[in-house]
């Protein structure tokens, strides 16, 4: 059952910190910022927030923009949820995305490495009598 409360209140953490990134005014946080996933510890008082920044270069920065804010966003979070404890923001690039591009390639790379092999294998079949 409390693993269920985690997962709401880790979804709730998400939606409510996706409005209020929007209403950042640091210009290191202007960049287009989703937050992928949000794992709070069981007593509460954590939450690892990762975040995937559309432009890589700005990555960094933004990440330094999230944390230098992240006092008024928990501030705020704790404001607009019911619970005893607000957790305390720890942000993290999520790489996921890039990585999950790179597989897909690889992927991709791979499955015509053998439909090529398999087109050089059928004039040989056909030669043969």
């Amino acid at each position: 059952m409390a693993s269920n409360r985690i997962g709401r209140i880790n979804e709730e953490i998400q939606r409510e910190l996706s409005e209020l990134i929007r209403t950042l005014k640091d210009p290191r946080v202007q960049t287009m910022i989703s937050i992928t996933q949000v794992h709070t510890t069981p007593d509460l008082r954590y939450s690892k927030i990762y975040v995937s920044v559309y432009d890589e270069q700005r990555g960094k920065d933004a990440l330094k923009g999230l944390t230098s804010a992240a006092g008024w966003l928990r501030r705020e979070l704790g404001a607009r949820l019911q619970l005893r404890y607000t957790p305390e923001l720890q942000f993290t690039l999520d790489d996921s995305l890039k990585q999950g591009a790179k597989m897909f390639d690889l992927l991709s790379r791979l499955a015509e490495q053998e439909r090529q092999k398999q087109q050089d294998r059928e004039p040989e079949q056909e030669a043969q009598p």
